[in-house]
């Protein structure tokens, strides 16, 4: 199965609730964070919901 490389590129500062747990959720946690996730619906669902503060890379 494929696998995800999952970067933080900008801060949580002012962003939802519901945005930040999603990005807690993944396991992230400081700008520039990565963590390696499996290439799942339910990873790519959450990727969607923040799309524009992380950066995806299949690895």
């Amino acid at each position: 199965m494929a696998k995800l490389k999952i970067t933080l590129q900008k801060s949580l500062i002012g962003r939802s609730e519901k945005q930040r747990v999603i990005v807690k959720t993944l396991g992230l946690k400081k700008v520039n964070s990565q963590v390696i996730h499996e290439d799942v619906p339910q990873i790519r669902g959450m990727i969607k919901k923040v799309s524009h503060l992380v950066k995806v890379e299949e690895v």
